[in-house]
């Protein structure tokens, strides 16, 4: 972490990890129940001799992010639009490839692709389940567009280092004819941080991939989403990079600093 933050960037060339439905909870994004033994978790507590009568449960395991971040999206009965299986499954998009969110995760990450997530109505909804916005941060998750946000679960993406954007009234993914394949570009977001006031728009664009600026039937989807960061002390968060990162730096500007730092 550097001791100043880098100044706010836009989010290019992101690509889909899930479209969701309504009422996807906490717990289908986190959950706290017993870890499968064939899943990215199962086989990482495995790979590091913990036999499977052994495995105890997530919620036990809330203190190690190598079994969480595994365990993220990783609910039996999440439903992923990208794909046909339930579970905690998805595509690598660039090679359509059907795996574990988690696995097309570090393929994202290694190949520098930023990650968002499409979902419906009162998304992060039951109980306020802090890893449900930790776990998708360590996936590369970089923003989540919504039609709307349970109110503890939207501070918390904030905490994160997440954006929370919103369809527009009478929007989503469907009526916008968003199938959760296109490349996404979300502009402006240095602007609305920097000179915060709530409710503020911004432009996101879906191009269909494999295309250009394109045309016809290839034409991008643009379209105006609502900036859900809704205090000024929430921007000071997002703008550091997360809640954790701006405290170690007021505690770091609140005393002198080693010679060289």
């Amino acid at each position: 972490m550097k001791i100043k933050p880098s100044p706010v960037e836009d989010i290019k060339k992101a690509r889909v990890l899930a479209v969701l439905g309504d009422s996807v909870t906490t717990d289908h994004i986190s959950p706290a129940g017993s870890i499968k033994k064939d899943g990215p978790a199962g086989k990482y507590l495995q790979e590091h001799g913990v036999k499977p009568a052994d495995f105890n449960s997530y919620g036990s395991r809330r203190g190690n992010h190598e079994v969480m971040v595994r365990g993220t999206f990783a609910n039996v009965r999440l439903r992923n639009k990208l794909v046909s299986t339930e579970g905690g499954f998805t595509r690598h998009l660039p090679t359509n490839q059907e795996m574990s969110i988690f696995d097309a995760s570090e393929k994202y990450i290694a190949e520098g692709t930023p990650l968002i997530i499409l979902a419906g109505k009162e998304y992060g909804s039951g109980s306020s389940r802090d890893w449900a916005a930790k776990g998708p941060r360590l996936l590369g998750v970089h923003a989540v567009i919504a039609e709307s946000y349970e109110r503890i679960h939207r501070s918390n993406l904030v905490g994160m280092g997440i954006l929370p954007l919103q369809f527009e009234a009478g929007q989503n993914a469907e009526s916008l004819k968003l199938t959760g394949e296109e490349t996404f570009e979300i502009t402006g977001i240095r602007e609305i941080i920097d000179h915060f006031a709530a409710g503020r728009k911004l432009k996101v664009r879906a191009a269909s991939s494999g295309t250009s600026s394109g045309g016809g039937k290839d034409k991008p989807i643009e379209f105006d989403a609502i900036v859900r960061i809704d205090t000024p002390q929430e921007a000071l968060y997002y703008a550091n990079g997360g809640i954790l990162q701006y405290v170690l730096r007021q505690l770091l500007a609140a005393k002198p600093q080693p010679v060289g730092v």
